[in-house]
């Protein structure tokens, strides 16, 4: 049996419908639909991965001025874990550092283990933490929630990164 035919390829204004679905399974409190045009509007590096013609995951990342950032990796709940984030991620990278970028920053929930264990196995190391970054709905499943005085259910984020210019070409990603 082959594999299947995956296509990585710059995201569309056409590819909005199919992100918003992945956004909105993905996500309590998912990015709108603005936010992801003013994304390809802005510029943002926007990615779509496909499998046999049919949208599976897609990625945004920024750059300016050297450094650049992982805004969102997100795969469709129903075809996790086949390895679609990793080459998002390795395709990301790939692109803002022919952009120029010689470091890459992300935040991830600090209950998110899976994507961290994605990060740390491609080279990002932990360097430092956004208390509170997250909104998470208090019943969420495996979340430990920061609880205010105010009632208010937050999450920390964990602020990881790469450097670059240590990267010699694509097996070091």
């Amino acid at each position: 049996m082959s594999e299947p035919e995956l296509q990585i390829s710059s995201m569309q204004h056409d590819d909005i419908a199919d992100v918003m679905r992945i956004e909105r399974a993905s996500y309590q409190f998912p990015w709108s639909e603005q936010i992801i045009r003013d994304c390809l509007k802005v510029g943002y590096h926007g990615l779509v991965l496909r499998e046999q013609g049919s949208m599976r995951a897609y990625a945004f990342a920024s750059g300016a001025a050297g450094e650049a950032h992982i805004l969102n990796i997100c795969v469709d709940p129903d075809y996790r874990r086949h390895g679609y984030a990793k080459a998002l991620l390795h395709q990301s990278i790939a692109t803002v550092m022919v952009n120029g970028a010689k470091v890459i920053f992300l935040e991830v929930r600090e209950s998110n283990r899976s994507a961290i264990a994605l990060y740390e196995s491609v080279g990002f190391v932990e360097i430092g933490r956004r208390e509170d970054y997250y909104r998470v709905q208090p019943s969420a499943r495996g979340t430990r929630p920061a609880r205010h005085s105010s009632g208010r259910t937050r999450e920390d984020a964990l602020v990881m990164s790469r450097d670059l210019s240590l990267i010699a070409d694509d097996s070091d990603l």
